[in-house]
């Protein structure tokens, strides 16, 4: 690619997350056994966390989300009408399946909501099948608005053979749940086979099932056995890794325990064929899917076509195919993936205007696109209009040595990757073999209570022209929604906290990373006294500081950034390229802290007073406080801010510099 200085090489090891499509299925099929299952390596994503939700206002057991726990099932005739609607987020799985299941659960009524997104897509692929059996559907707002929010009454339900025109899991895993849950027969004819993780996962709970090619059929009357679950790593995650490594000029990544169901395969046959090199290791089969192990590397990418009865196979995955064919040689044609506009995203619009703003030639067919591919410089902005798939399809592009792409919403990935941007810069870090300055800067400023941090984090990053991290307003934004969830602080427990986590995203603004609830700003609510007065309770549970660990070290993986806050040194960034620990003395921070508080120059006394409290605080969170071995320490006591700021500035640049080889 024009622009490379050195050749660009990927090696290491990258485990994706479990795969989405299982942990939803996971999760609803463990609510409505008989007893007991084991799940482990479950996808702890947006999405099936609205899906566990949905499932616990429903009244089924199911604990906070880990790599590895127990739902105690307690069968389908458990499950009563929620109190409030049914969260869905942006997940699209979770409101498809679990309508189906309130559909067959006669006396059950449920209402659900999403996000703006998910309130735009359409609902009556499974609203139309669902009324021929019998289920009472409806959907509020504008007339022929198909969409969330939407209310389902369960019904008795009589059997249906429904043909469908389109072959899709979701409207298929509806009608078989809502079978499953009224006692009716269920048959679904697909013109090509779509994604049969529903069949494989009941025919290991002992229900008896008829798969064919095309179709599947569920006689009535069937129960489910409690059996133990282990989920593998999402093949559509893996496909972003795979994309890498064949977009690269050498080596080659491990991607580990990837489902290697043949319903899902598609794109890693379209990216064979296009010149990747791609073999399997480990080969096995793990509860009924086949899992293996992928060890990618490049290839002379060429065009290719992609249609037909490969698009059900891939279509989560044209995103990422259509930015690789951005630097493959020739045209590539992407036809019959309709469906593409009705995802998060009209994704086949979002796609080629995108790549267009970045100076690829595309345009869009009606269903599908045209990209004319060179292995050329890239740059300019994305919009990724929220969508998951989007943000890390060209956050790969990005990662290309050369390329000067920025993503407008990168936060947005924790729907089905949330470690996505870490996992990215490890298998790009630079090496002595490979070419450096891809991965992103982190300055990470540190120091006890009313040391500066946070006032001089804001400076430093508006000098440098980076993004700056508030650690606290992640903080913030969990205690905001604990508070909305249960009014009365002293019941929570970190798990109950957490289940309001999966409401929260980021995204970057000009020069910040900023929380969002639900797709909104609520800052004013956050900064708020009430949030004020319970954060610090929140704050000390392990499990919520690590949650927000994970989203400040997520930001720190897509952006260059200055982070303030605890830990920032030793425990988030600890391999950070530059750390600094601001102190001061005691009376002096009182001093400042008090003048910022009341807004007048505070008496000895008062200073005394904040002084001694200061002196406590410090006491308590001396393990916090301390420095990284590695930091470097600034006394501000008696400098001024503006010359504290300008030192940091300088480390920084001459870090810069040095990283980037300058």
């Amino acid at each position: 690619m024009t622009g490379r200085a050195a050749p660009f090489v990927v090696h290491g090891i990258i485990r994706p997350p479990g795969d989405k499509s299982i942990s939803h299925r996971a999760l609803i099929f463990a609510a409505i056994a008989d007893g007991p299952s084991r799940v482990r390596g479950v996808l702890e994503s947006a999405d099936v966390q609205a899906t566990a939700g949905a499932l616990r206002a429903m009244g089924a057991d199911i604990p906070a989300l880990s790599d590895d726990f127990v739902v105690n099932g307690r069968g389908i005739a458990s499950l009563h009408s929620p109190e409030s609607a049914l969260d869905c987020g942006n997940s699209g799985t979770t409101t498809r399946l679990m309508a189906g299941l309130v559909a067959g659960l006669a006396g059950r009524v449920a209402r659900f909501e999403g996000d703006a997104s998910l309130s735009r897509r359409p609902m009556r692929r499974i609203a139309a099948p669902l009324t021929d059996m019998g289920a009472r559907i409806e959907f509020e707002g504008a007339e022929g608005h198909d969409g969330l929010p939407m209310r389902v009454h369960g019904m008795p339900l009589s059997a249906i053979t429904f043909v469908n025109a389109h072959a899709s899991a979701q409207v298929k895993g509806a009608l078989i749940l809502a079978g499953l849950a009224s006692g009716s027969g269920v048959a679904v004819q697909e013109p090509q086979r779509s994604r049969d993780h529903t069949e494989r996962m009941l025919l290991a709970r002992g229900v008896q099932l008829t798969v064919t090619d095309d179709g599947v059929v569920l006689p009535p009357a069937q129960t489910l056995n409690a059996v133990d679950v282990v989920v593998p790593a999402d093949p559509s995650s893996a496909t972003f890794f795979a994309a890498l490594a064949a977009l690269a000029d050498a080596g080659k990544l491990r991607i580990e325990q990837v489902c290697l169901n043949p319903t899902r395969t598609g794109a890693l046959d379209v990216l064979r064929r296009m010149g990747a090199r791609i073999a399997v290791d480990e080969e096995r089969v793990v509860g009924g899917e086949p899992v293996g192990t992928l060890v990618v590397g490049p290839g002379v990418l060429t065009a290719t076509a992609i249609g037909g009865a490969e698009i059900p196979r891939c279509i989560d995955e044209l995103p990422m195919l259509a930015c690789v064919a951005a630097m493959a040689v020739g045209e590539t044609r992407i036809t019959d993936a309709g469906e593409l506009r009705v995802k998060e995203s009209d994704r086949i619009r979002a796609m080629v205007e995108n790549l267009r703003a970045l100076g690829v030639e595309a345009d869009e067919l009606p269903d599908g696109m045209r990209i004319v591919g060179a292995r050329r410089a890239l740059s300019g902005h994305v919009v990724t209009h929220g969508d998951h798939r989007l943000a890390m399809a060209f956050g790969v592009l990005g990662a290309l040595p050369g390329n000067a792409i920025t993503i407008d919403d990168p936060g947005c990935v924790a729907v089905s990757y949330p470690t996505f941007w870490q996992d990215l810069a490890v298998a790009v870090a630079p090496s002595s073999e490979r070419s450096v300055g891809r991965t992103p800067l982190v300055i990470a400023i540190d120091g006890p209570a009313a040391s500066g941090k946070s006032s001089t984090a804001q400076w430093v990053a508006q000098l440098l022209q980076v993004h700056h991290v508030d650690s606290g307003a992640f903080y913030r934004a969990i205690t905001l929604l604990a508070l909305e969830a249960h009014p009365s602080p002293e019941t929570w427990t970190a798990e109950r906290v957490l289940a309001q986590a999966h409401r929260i995203s980021w995204r970057l603004t000009e020069r910040s990373v900023l929380p969002m609830i639900d797709g909104a700003v609520r800052d004013e609510e956050m900064r708020g006294s009430a949030v004020t007065r319970q954060v610090s309770r929140v704050a000390q549970m392990a499990l919520v500081r690590q949650w927000v660990n994970d989203q400040v070290r997520a930001a720190g993986a897509a952006t260059d950034v200055v982070v303030d806050g605890r830990d920032i040194g030793t425990a988030v960034f600890p391999t950070a390229a530059l750390k600094v620990f601001l102190v001061a003395d005691p009376w002096e921070r009182a001093r400042r802290r008090l003048i910022q508080r009341l807004g007048r120059r505070p008496n000895d006394a008062e200073i005394a007073e904040e002084t001694e409290a200061l002196v406590a605080r410090d006491s308590l969170d001396a393990a916090q406080s301390a420095p990284a071995r590695d930091a470097i320490t600034i006394d501000t006591t008696i400098v001024t801010q503006e010359e504290q700021v300008e030192r940091i500035v300088a480390l920084a640049k001459a870090t810069r510099d040095r990283l980037r080889g300058h």
